[in-house]
């Protein structure tokens, strides 16, 4: 279809000016409104106001403008339908083709902080969004476009032959309906907000955008994709860049994702490196390299080709640390130019910078089920030393609080069944995800071998019988950290009170599945 019309309706001015001086330059008449006609107009760029068109003016501060049967008649009509054409020549009727518009701004308006609730509802937008729909309706003849980046993409078309291509049409529709279906999920979170349906509303609207196609899934016969909460412009790898290395995986993302979440529970230099989203190795330390030190120390088998997150901007002396076996990505909020130098001879590691995550409540962790998803608060919290309970006659010395309480924020990032034993502010044996306590209790003795006599052991739930506690005091740890709450926690207490070891309880447990 030969563009012959334009209407230009933007909140967003970015490249209107420019757009419209071309439109102009190839003969296009455009139609605009309010505050985009009047910038069109400023630019000496020839312009039609829509109320020269309606024979109506804007009306209601504007509330009314463009809804109207002169321009969604223009939009609408099927140019190659003889009713529809006897109707646009007896209404006097024109045809519009190219409706660039985008929207009220109302997620940066109810972003504000003092927002209120008449302010967020003026900037719903009306107009805007029945213009698009009709003309993402009607992309068999009419061009539609809502994203200012396609603006050159559409002159070049109409330059090169004079129209854009069906195909493109269809496209450019396809992008408007993602739009406007977008728009009206932002206004249905805010509302539902605003009545108190929390973050749990009655009807659950979430958009995501793609940020890139993925080689394969977990496996390679399964495809995937990684994509982005709309809008979304806070801490965390959806909005990490990436500045050296292969393009990240599927499982990449998901063992980054597990990586950063744990160097993030801690205010001191931290080190995590992740392997199928455990930890096989975490520590902390008064500096970097030495957090990084000892969590490739704590299981330097399984460190080769893991996923490394520390808390802190990776310096040279760090880098020159885990240079020296072989990882898959280390994200961190930010590299020193020497340990960016450094860590790029290697060819194919991923290199990735983002804000630490921070505990953030409203954040959701979604898992889908067949016919729907799950939804919870993600597990952003941790009890406090205060609220714990000692629960044995010995009370664990300062040091064995330091390691509990280190422990405790370890085992919250492993699949349960979950126990981590530590020491020296490092891990020195992981069991997880096993099908019962004592089998994972074992798994991180063995690791821990001779190390565990000293150290202390934290897990993520409750023991349901005392073979877990016996198996700590035959290993020699000296202090537990567990939530409580069995029915056999006195057999439990019994056993640590009769070898002179320290347990806490917590009160609360970190199931991980």
């Amino acid at each position: 279809m030969k563009i012959k019309r334009a209407l230009l309706s933007v909140s967003d001015k970015t490249g209107i000016i420019e757009f419209a001086q071309q439109l102009h330059n190839l003969g296009v008449q455009i139609i605009s409104t309010g505050g985009t006609m009047k910038a069109i107009k400023e630019a000496g760029i020839p312009v039609t106001y829509v109320s020269e068109i309606t024979g109506f003016p804007e009306i209601m501060d504007g509330r009314v403008k463009t809804l109207n049967p002169y321009i969604h008649g223009g939009i609408l009509a099927i140019r190659d339908n003889p009713a529809h054409q006897a109707a646009m020549v007896e209404h006097n009727i024109q045809g519009i083709d190219l409706v660039a518009v985008n929207l009220y701004p109302f997620r940066q308006t109810v972003a504000k902080p003092d927002v209120t609730l008449n302010e967020a509802v003026e900037n719903i937008d009306i107009g805007g969004p029945a213009m698009i729909r009709a003309s993402a309706k009607n992309f068999h003849y009419v061009t539609v476009v809502v994203n200012p980046l396609r603006y050159q993409d559409i002159i070049a078309e109409l330059q090169a032959g004079g129209e854009v291509a069906l195909i493109k049409r269809m496209a450019l529709a396809q992008e408007a309906f993602s739009h406007t279906a977008g728009y009206d999920a932002y206004i249905s979170q805010y509302l539902s907000a605003q009545l108190g349906q929390g973050i749990f509303p009655d009807t659950l609207h979430q958009v995501y955008e793609k940020i890139q196609d993925l080689r394969y899934g977990e496996n390679p016969h399964q495809a995937a994709a990684f994509y982005r909460e709309q809008y979304y412009s806070g801490p965390g790898v959806a909005n990490a860049r990436q500045f050296h290395g292969k393009e990240l995986s599927f499982n990449n993302i998901v063992d980054v994702e597990a990586a950063y979440a744990l160097a993030a529970e801690f205010h001191q230099p931290a080190a995590a490196i992740i392997k199928h989203t455990n930890p096989c190795g975490t520590g902390i330390g008064a500096t970097l390299a030495e957090a990084y030190q000892k969590a490739h120390q704590a299981d330097p088998v399984s460190a080769f080709g893991g996923i490394v997150a520390v808390n802190r901007e990776v310096d040279e002396a760090t880098a020159q640390l885990i240079s020296e076996i072989f990882v898959e990505a280390v994200i961190a909020p930010s590299f020193s130019q020497a340990a960016l130098e450094l860590l790029a001879q290697k060819k194919n590691i991923r290199l990735l910078a983002a804000a630490v995550p921070q505990p953030d409540g409203s954040r959701l962790d979604v898992k889908s089920v067949a016919g729907g998803v799950l939804l919870q608060q993600t597990d952003m919290t941790t009890a406090a030393q205060n609220d714990m309970k000692i629960v044995t006659k010995r009370q664990p010395t300062t040091e064995e609080w330091e390691q509990l309480l280190f422990a405790w924020k370890v085992v919250k990032h492993v699949k349960s069944n979950a126990i981590v034993i530590a020491k020296d502010n490092k891990t020195l044996g992981v069991g997880a995800g096993q099908m019962n306590r004592v089998g994972a209790a074992g798994i991180a003795l063995a690791q821990a071998g001779e190390q565990a006599k000293g150290a202390v052991l934290a897990s993520d739930a409750f023991f349901p019988f005392a073979d877990t506690v016996g198996a700590a005091i035959a290993a020699g740890v000296t202090a537990i950290i567990q939530p409580g709450g069995s029915v056999h926690d006195e057999d439990s207490i019994k056993a640590a009170d009769a070898h002179g070891i320290a347990m806490v309880f917590t009160g609360m447990r970190h199931f991980k599945h």
